[in-house]
């Protein structure tokens, strides 16, 4: 599966409840289809104690999103955008914001 986002996009939920907010992706899983964004779908776990922990305690990190909950925030028209893909004449391969084409990458 190809993703349509990448590491460092500035994306916004639009299903779940954690609709509405936006954050940026941490990491990608294209095998699996799902993305890890910025202080969103947080999860606390907890930790028993430990030689390098030795208080344990309860830690909160992010869990995976699927992609199709999310969608791109364009940096140009700042509004939530599809992706297209577009090749330049000197034959790269760029991401394109469906709303005002302006280029992506």
């Amino acid at each position: 599966m190809t993703l349509k986002v990448k590491r460092e996009d500035i994306v916004e939920v639009i299903s779940g409840a954690e609709k509405g907010k936006k954050g940026k992706i941490l990491k990608a899983f294209p095998s699996e289809g799902k993305i890890i964004v910025e202080k969103l779908h947080i999860q606390k776990k907890h930790l028993k104690p430990t030689k390098n922990n030795p208080k344990g305690g309860i830690v909160e990190k992010e869990r995976k999103v699927d992609v199709s909950n999310i969608m791109l925030l364009c940096p140009k028209c700042n509004a939530k955008t599809r992706v297209g893909f577009k090749t330049l004449e000197d034959g790269d391969k760029v991401r394109v914001c469906k709303k005002c084409n302006e280029v992506i990458d």
